[in-house]
């Protein structure tokens, strides 16, 4: 009777220490804020953070252009949302979050003119299945 009662308890204390995916989410989106950003990814291109939005399950992603890029002109040259849209789709490391119908946001600012938006763009489901 004591085993079944310490294996009941062992099985409880570990079934309540999973993390839910939403908190497993948000704390990875913070960790990598922490360790990563801001992070050159390019000539012009810098990632500032990855936030999780919980209310909306949203991986929001914001970067700053700077030099060449930094203008709205750069995107009307090129289907960034398309590129974007290709990316979400073939990418690995998100499949549990596109398994679960997460959202994925792209902000791209300005590196001149501070607080301007570029470019932003919102994936849901509908647009990656």
């Amino acid at each position: 009777m004591k085993k079944l009662f310490y294996i009941s308890i062992f099985t409880l204390l570990f079934v309540s220490c999973q993390e839910s995916l939403e908190d497993r989410c948000a704390r990875e989106a913070m960790s990598y804020t922490e360790k990563k950003c801001p992070a050159k990814l390019g000539e012009n291109t810098t990632i500032d953070s990855l936030i999780f939005e919980r209310e909306s399950h949203t991986l929001h992603y914001y970067y700053t252009l700077t030099g060449n890029a930094d203008n709205m002109g750069v995107f009307s040259s090129v289907d960034i949302r398309k590129i974007l849209l290709d990316e979400v789709k073939n990418s690995t490391s998100i499949k549990a979050y596109k398994d679960n119908g997460y959202n994925f946001a792209y902000t791209y600012l300005s590196g001149k003119d501070k607080g301007k938006v570029l470019f932003n763009a919102t994936f849901t489901e509908k647009d990656y299945k």
